[in-house]
């Protein structure tokens, strides 16, 4: 079974924020497959399903994304999950707006979400789908800007790009992370190709 987290943070506050991604990708693929994301467990949503015929367990951390590792290390124990069957979904400041970038392992580069999950897995070696958020102006203060809502004039581009990601979790589980990457990731909106 793979396990697919969208890191995030709870509530309503939060739903239209750039820290939020990982969480709209989820309710994409959620949507897409026929899986209900509503069950308690380890201290995240969960939704176990199939897509593309393997077995997968959707979840979103509902912890607040820097100690997304710690709804996320019991969860992957409690199911007998191991890191090379976890994919994790989240934005990335570090990325321009609409860039996608599929990893099959690294540091968690200053985002510490993922810091808290490598912290929780034991390792790096965790294919991770890394979703651009940098505007195309200067960011005085990154963790106010990724906790602000997104712009309305967004919105177009932001179903674009969570439904691509979506596409990109699915070719990971289907056909695997080299495939995906090469398929997948791009410098921004309409470049597919692969960034260095």
């Amino acid at each position: 079974m793979f396990l697919v987290a969208g890191l995030g943070n709870p509530g309503e506050e939060y739903a239209f924020t750039p820290h939020n991604l990982g969480f709209m990708v989820i309710d994409r693929l959620a949507e897409r497959h026929g899986i209900r994301v509503n069950r308690r467990d380890s201290k995240a949503l969960v939704g176990p399903g199939e897509i593309e015929g393997v077995p997968v367990m959707l979840a979103k951390p509902q912890t607040f994304m820097n100690l997304s590792g710690t709804s996320l290390g019991p969860l992957m124990e409690k199911h007998s999950i191991g890191p090379e069957r976890l994919i994790v979904v989240y934005d990335e400041l570090d990325l321009p707006w609409t860039a996608l970038r599929i990893k099959p392992k690294g540091s968690a580069a200053g985002h510490k979400g993922m810091s808290s999950v490598i912290a929780a897995a034991g390792t790096s070696d965790i294919v991770r789908v890394r979703l651009g958020i940098y505007p195309d102006h200067p960011v005085r203060d990154g963790a106010e800007f990724v906790l602000a809502p997104l712009r309305r004039s967004q919105k177009e581009e932001l179903e674009e790009l969570v439904g691509y990601a979506a596409d990109a979790v699915r070719s990971i589980i289907a056909e695997g992370v080299e495939k995906a990457m090469t398929r997948f990731n791009r410098r921004a909106q309409g470049l597919k190709t692969e960034e260095a």
